[in-house]
């Protein structure tokens, strides 16, 4: 009696230690099966961005939703001082992308900026004609002569500003048929054909393909826009609005930026 009581204390025994290893085995699986990408923030974001950071932003705010679970990210483009407006009267946004450092230090004056805005990308003025060029469009000074018909960012907007400084640099005195809004406002009826020619930044001929071409100004680098980004105070979830101006300040981001023709600070 007593060897068989031995023999099932033995049994239970065994059982009881196959039971906690096969529940440690069970934990340790469950630890590994944990996505390694969780960062644990949560939350929605809206970014405001300039419009020629249309195609980069898009691409980047799927990679950060990809790599931070439980993230979404929307992004509202348009002209940087029309996103300046809207913040200064209240619009909900909790990340500033702007296209150049003057439009961001009025949010940073006005006490909307979380920290200091970062520079993360630069970028330069490039004239762009309809393919395949109908007005022989060749130089700067050709956007003087008469008969062309110039489409140009008004003066308030970044590309506006930066326009106006390279036909100071180029000693050429300008007179558009148009002004815009937005950069992607004058690609878009050079691209119609409705204009001979216009003023927009490089990653914009770029990314329009075939539909234009691109001619280079001399000395444009010399009138350079630098973009800065930063969260800002009324961002519904900082931690989230935080994470993603790292992302963007990140290598990753910064390679993308590149790919697409921005200069990097």
């Amino acid at each position: 009696m007593r060897a068989r009581r031995t023999g099932c204390t033995g049994i239970l025994i065994a059982a009881a230690l196959a039971a906690g290893l096969a529940g440690c085995a069970a934990g340790t699986a469950d630890r590994s099966a944990a996505p390694e990408s969780d960062t644990g923030i949560e939350g929605s974001i809206t970014v405001f961005a300039a419009a020629s950071l249309n195609a980069t932003f898009t691409e980047l705010a799927a990679t950060f939703e990809r790599d931070h679970p439980g993230t979404t990210v929307r992004v509202s483009f348009a002209g940087s001082s029309d996103l300046a407006t809207q913040i200064l009267e209240g619009a909900p946004a909790d990340v500033f992308a702007s296209a150049d450092e003057s439009t961001m230090a009025k949010i940073a004056d006005a006490d909307l900026v979380a920290g200091e805005p970062v520079a993360f990308a630069t970028n330069v003025v490039q004239i762009a004609v309809p393919a395949p060029n109908p007005a022989g469009i060749a130089t700067f000074a050709d956007l003087a002569a008469p008969g062309v018909k110039l489409v140009v960012c008004a003066p308030e907007v970044p590309c506006g500003a930066a326009a106006a400084r390279v036909a100071a640099i180029a000693g050429v005195p300008l007179t558009p048929v148009s002004e815009e809004s937005s950069v992607t406002d004058v690609l878009g009826k050079v691209a119609s054909g409705e204009a001979d020619a216009g003023l927009v930044y490089a990653t914009d001929v770029r990314a329009a393909g075939a539909a234009v071409e691109g001619i280079e100004i001399d000395r444009a680098q010399q009138a350079a826009n630098t973009y800065p980004i930063a969260a800002l105070t009324d961002a519904g979830t900082p931690a989230v609005a935080k994470a993603f101006v790292d992302f963007i300040l990140s290598e990753s981001a910064r390679s993308a930026l590149a790919a697409a023709g921005f200069g990097l600070p």
